[in-house]
């Protein structure tokens, strides 16, 4: 499970572009073998005068609040993986000007589960079940 959460100003995101964006984050964690299921996001629409920085109003910011699940990011890798999330995100950002943020927290798996199912263990057969038919089920 990825779960992102983008908060960003209302009426930022037309609905074929909050799927696009939801598509392209789907995509890059299917690369890397993840069930396309287990990626989660949600567009939270911020009403004018509801976003402040610094005490501030803001309307031309994006917040981006990740939360890695299914698999722990080595300290090796989260600088490329930080560089794949502005990669992600950049043709939804920049486009529109909108300045922006992000920060990926990395949950323990042993907190998450799936229909109340414990995930497969990476690369197993049943997580290639899951990957396969996209949906959870016993194993």
């Amino acid at each position: 499970m990825p779960l992102w959460h983008i908060y960003c100003p209302k009426e930022a995101y037309s609905d074929t572009e909050k799927q696009d964006l939801a598509t392209r984050i789907s995509d890059a964690y299917a690369k890397f073998g993840l069930p396309r299921f287990y990626v989660s996001v949600i567009f939270h629409d911020v009403e004018q005068g509801s976003f402040y920085i610094g005490g501030e109003p803001v309307k031309d910011f994006v917040r981006i609040w990740v939360d890695h699940i299914a698999r722990r990011m080595e300290p090796a890798h989260r600088g490329w993986w930080m560089k794949q999330v502005k990669e992600i995100v950049t043709p939804f950002i920049g486009s529109k000007s909108f300045r922006w943020e992000a920060h990926v927290d990395d949950t323990p798996i042993e907190f998450w589960s799936i229909q109340g199912l414990k995930p497969p263990p990476e690369g197993s057969d049943a997580e290639k079940k899951w990957f396969a038919e996209n949906k959870a089920s016993a194993y």
